[in-house]
């Protein structure tokens, strides 16, 4: 791997060039970043990431930026000209990976295209984050996380079943791809590695297969059943009682089990272990069909006793139940606490911000956070300085003429 100025964790000494936009191909990096990968981020000048202009916001800074593109050097640079192409094309070949999500064809377009990044750097792996792939009817339409979610089937299984389908309050599509993106830029890393050959890899990395990807049962339910998931509330579909109750201090839990193991500890949490000797309940199978009594057991007793009744009984029989958290909550709540889930990071702007930790945790090489994401262009003089050696006079050269 490319020689870097190493981060703390088992990526470093990789170095990975972040074209990308929006959350999900910068989230990939920045995950790759917390466990050390040099993480240098491009933007257009004087324009810089959409989501530098997501809310929330404080004293004009967007605060989702500062998280997604976390742990990156942060650089300018104008692809579209030809000389900005050129210090482009220098950078690749000191990398070991490019992040992009463009519209498929864009960098071609460019003068960028897969053979002439290959020829810079035969070694390199291209991440290609698009809606749709980069092939098919679709390709070079436009999309965000909520297209993603309705056409890779996770919105039509998601609400009430007598109301309009529901999407869930974050862009979970942008996630999900980052997690995908991240896990496949290491198998091709892997790749290029035990090849021991001159050859990169292309990642095509579709949203709307990577939120279906993570549907496991649907395809599979539908294709040898026939059925169609359809929406089901806070019920579940594949283990009973399972739902979320409303305890007599009006908070919310919620409750799952799918074992007879846990369907005793839960009986007993709620003080009716004789629950397990009958034979509506004998087996997984015999409570989903039965959905509706348990639901009016364990839903009566948990309205009947305050949240914190609740957990209790439930925590000292070992049954499984979880109280319904808003963030505030979960800045104070133990577990998370003693794991340092939410961590303190250097923030340019406001010296400190909290945000959540490493996941997951790496017993010799753990990694870490070096600091929230920066202004536009905030490291340009590491970038074109000491990885490219150009003088200060070349680039103020390359800013007067927009290229930087």
């Amino acid at each position: 791997m490319t020689t870097t100025e190493k981060g703390s964790g088992p990526l470093s000494g990789l170095r990975i060039l972040d074209i990308a936009t929006i959350i999900a191909g910068p989230m990939a990096g920045s995950l790759l970043a917390d466990f050390g990968a040099e993480v240098v981020k491009l933007e257009l000048p004087g324009v810089g990431d959409g989501l530098r202009g997501f809310p929330p916001f404080k004293e004009n800074k967007s605060l989702w930026w500062k998280v997604t593109n976390r742990g990156k050097r942060h650089g300018t640079l104008d692809l579209r000209k030809p000389d900005g192409a050129k210090l482009f094309l220098e950078l690749v070949a000191q990398s070991d990976v490019l992040i992009e999500n463009f519209r498929p064809g864009t960098l071609a377009r460019w003068g960028l295209d897969i053979d002439t990044l290959w020829k810079a750097n035969p070694k390199l792996v291209v991440l290609r984050v698009s809606g749709y792939g980069q092939d098919g009817p679709n390709a070079t339409q436009p999309g965000f996380a909520r297209i993603f979610e309705a056409m890779g089937g996770l919105t039509h299984i998601t609400g009430d079943p007598d109301r309009a389908p529901v999407h869930t309050g974050y862009p979970l599509a942008d996630s999900i791809g980052g997690i995908f993106g991240a896990f496949s830029i290491c198998a091709a890393l892997l790749k290029v590695k035990l090849s021991g050959k001159d050859e990169g890899e292309e990642i095509d990395l579709a949203l709307t297969e990577a939120v279906l990807r993570t549907l496991e049962s649907l395809a599979i339910e539908y294709d040898q059943l026939g059925d169609v998931r359809e929406r089901v509330g806070n019920k579940n579909t594949y283990s009973a009682p399972s739902d979320v109750y409303m305890t007599a201090d009006k908070r919310y839990v919620s409750l799952a089990g799918s074992t007879n193991r846990t369907f005793r500890y839960n009986s007993i949490a709620i003080g009716q272990p004789e629950l397990v000797d009958d034979e509506r309940f004998a087996t997984n199978a015999a409570r989903v069909a039965h959905t509706a009594e348990l639901d009016r057991i364990f839903g009566g007793w948990i309205a009947s006793h305050t949240l914190e009744e609740v957990l209790d009984a439930f925590h000292k029989a070992n049954g499984t139940i979880a109280p319904i958290y808003s963030i505030d909550q979960i800045f104070e709540d133990a577990q998370f606490k003693a794991r340092n889930a939410i961590v303190p990071v250097e923030d340019e702007d406001f010296g400190e911000v909290r945000m959540q930790g490493l996941v997951p945790r790496f017993r010799n090489a753990p990694g870490e956070i070096r600091w929230a994401a920066k202004s536009l262009g905030a490291d340009n003089d590491y970038i074109y300085n000491r990885l490219l050696n150009l003088t200060e006079q070349e680039i103020e050269k390359y800013r007067e003429q927009e290229i930087l």
